[in-house]
C-alpha cells in the first residue's frame, strides 16, 4: 500500500511526540522521520503536525489521517494474530476457553483427542470472560446463554447445561425428602440474587423463604460443594451430579432452568485439521 511506511512513522510520532523518541523506537535516523512526514504532508496537501519546542502535536487533518492509520494497524495486528493462531494449531497447541463446569463434558473428548494426536498440547482456559477468537486468544470457545452473533464466528449448538434440585444423602437422612409445595422447613444453597440466572432467581423468589437459605455464593463449584456436604438443597448441573454418588435428586431438570451452550470458532481457523479433529471427537 502506497505511503504505508510513512503512515506507520506518523502513527509512531503521534504516540511518542518527538522525532528523537520515534527514531529510537522504530530504528531509523531522525532525518528519515522528517522526510516521511514531509512526504505525507505533500501527498495530502495538509499539515499533519504542529511543530513546537516540546515536540509534535497533531493538527485536525493529522488526527483524521492517524485515525485511519490506527484502524489499518489494528487490522494488521489482528491478521497477524490469526495467522499465528493457525500456525500454533499445526505446531501442536489447541486453546479452549469456557467455564470450569465444562470439564465433565469435554474431558472424555479431550482424552480421545489426545490419544489420537499425542503431540498436540491443549490449554484449557477456565474463564467466564469472553476471550477474543479473532486475535488468537483462544481457538475454540464454549459460551452459555443466547446464541453468539459476532461476525466471522462459526456457532454450533452444544449440550445444554441442565440443572435439577439435589440434596446430599446425609441431608436426606437428617431432614427427609422435602415436599415441593412446602419448603419452609428445609435449608437451601442459593446463588447470590444479583448474579443468578433469571430462572434461578425467579424460582428462589417464588418458592424459598429468605430465612431458609443457609448459604449463598456466586461460584457454582462452591454451591455444589455446599450441597454435597449437606448444608442444604440446591441446583446442581446434571453431569456434576452423575459424578457425585452422594447426591439425591429432589426434583428433575426443568427446561426453564436449562442454559443453552454453544461451540464457537473463528471462520479463519474453523476448517483447520486440528479444530475439525477435536470437534469430531466432541460430537461423538
Amino acid at each position: 500500500m502506497r505511503y504505508w511506511l510513512e503512515l506507520r512513522t506518523a502513527l509512531a510520532l503521534s504516540r511518542l511526540g518527538t522525532v528523537s523518541a520515534t527514531a529510537k523506537d522504530i530504528g531509523v535516523h531522525r532525518s528519515t522521520i522528517n522526510r516521511h512526514i514531509d512526504t505525507l504532508e505533500a501527498a495530502f496537501k495538509n499539515r499533519m503536525f504542529q511543530r513546537h519546542p516540546r515536540g509534535y502535536a497533531l493538527t485536525d487533518s493529522g488526527r483524521e489521517i492517524i485515525k485511519i492509520a490506527e484502524q489499518a494497524d489494528r487490522m494488521f495486528i489482528e491478521l497477524q494474530a490469526r495467522q499465528r493462531g493457525a500456525a500454533d494449531l499445526t505446531a501442536g497447541t489447541l486453546r479452549i476457553t469456557g467455564v470450569s463446569a465444562l470439564a465433565e463434558v469435554v474431558m472424555p473428548a479431550l482424552r480421545s483427542f489426545q490419544e489420537a494426536h499425542p503431540m498436540v498440547q491443549v490449554e484449557f482456559i477456565a474463564n467466564a470472560e469472553l476471550l477474543q477468537l479473532e486475535t488468537g486468544e483462544a481457538h475454540i470457545a464454549f459460551r452459555g446463554g443466547p446464541e453468539p452473533m459476532e461476525p466471522d464466528y462459526v456457532v454450533q449448538p452444544f449440550h445444554p447445561f441442565r440443572f435439577a434440585l439435589y440434596a446430599s444423602q446425609d441431608y436426606v437422612d437428617r431432614f427427609g425428602i422435602p415436599d415441593l409445595d412446602d419448603l419452609g422447613a428445609h435449608r437451601f444453597v442459593a446463588p447470590i440474587p444479583e448474579n443468578a440466572y433469571p430462572p434461578y432467581k425467579e424460582w428462589f423468589e417464588a418458592n424459598v423463604p429468605p430465612d431458609a437459605i443457609a448459604l449463598t455464593s456466586e461460584h457454582p463449584h462452591v454451591r455444589t460443594m455446599a450441597i454435597y456436604n449437606g448444608l442444604g438443597i440446591g441446583f446442581v448441573h446434571d453431569l456434576h451430579a452423575r459424578c457425585m454418588k452422594n447426591l439425591v435428586e429432589i426434583a428433575p431438570p426443568d427446561n426453564a432452568h436449562n442454559v443453552n451452550m454453544w461451540i464457537v470458532t473463528h471462520v479463519d481457523v474453523h476448517r483447520t485439521p486440528i479444530i475439525q479433529a477435536f470437534l469430531g471427537f466432541l460430537k461423538q
